[in-house]
């Protein structure tokens, strides 16, 4: 994506939660066909799990602001143009082998990655019990580079570092991911996943 859209798509954003008089933090998606025209998608009025990207490339904590916001304070943020680029893989307990099927069960060990460029948002510890009845996710792991190649890269030494045991995980899928070309390149669409293959 290019920043002449990128830019577009936001000046288009911020034109609709203002005309709505919205305030508060949300999101609001678009559709990018491949003549790079963007058409609007929906407006979710709420944090995303995605939030922790928009964070780590423009250097400021949304729920803190929400939290402002809601005590009836005025937030501090301005306009902010993202710097660098960051990926996010949500980790659940799904078997990737398996159609991803739900993989609920004790973590008997856990080791989080590190180190610079990566962050893990994730309440699980071993000994943790990942129930049946809600969603699955254990972790969110982000990685921030100054480029998309090596965001990628970091990524996947992350996840090469990261032992969840007990049950089965995304990490495998995440790890293949990181090294498929078409991904690597920017050549995907929503129906990407539709031919990937788990190895």
């Amino acid at each position: 994506m290019t920043r002449e859209l990128r830019y577009k798509m936001g000046e288009a954003a911020i034109k609709a939660a203002s005309a709505i008089h919205y305030e508060s933090v949300g999101t609001i998606e678009f559709l990018v066909d491949k003549n790079r025209n963007f058409y609007f998608m929906e407006m979710n009025t709420r944090i995303q799990v995605e939030h922790c990207v928009t964070e780590e490339v423009v250097n400021f904590d949304l729920i803190k602001e929400q939290i402002k916001i809601a005590a009836g304070e005025t937030i501090s943020g301005v306009n902010y143009e993202p710097q660098g680029h960051a990926i996010e893989c949500r980790i659940n307990a799904e078997d990737p082998y398996n159609d991803f099927r739900p993989s609920p069960g004790k973590i008997t060990t856990l080791h989080q990655p590190g180190g610079h460029g990566i962050r893990v948002d994730s309440h699980a510890y071993a000994g943790y019990t990942i129930p049946p009845y809600y969603d699955s996710m254990i972790a969110k792991i982000i990685s921030v580079a100054r480029t998309r190649s090596e965001a990628i890269d970091t990524m996947h030494r992350a996840l090469t570092e990261y032992v969840i045991e007990g049950i089965k995980t995304t990490i495998p899928f995440h790890l293949q991911l990181m090294k498929d070309e078409n991904f690597r390149s920017g050549n995907f669409n929503t129906k990407f996943l539709e031919g990937f293959k788990m190895k």
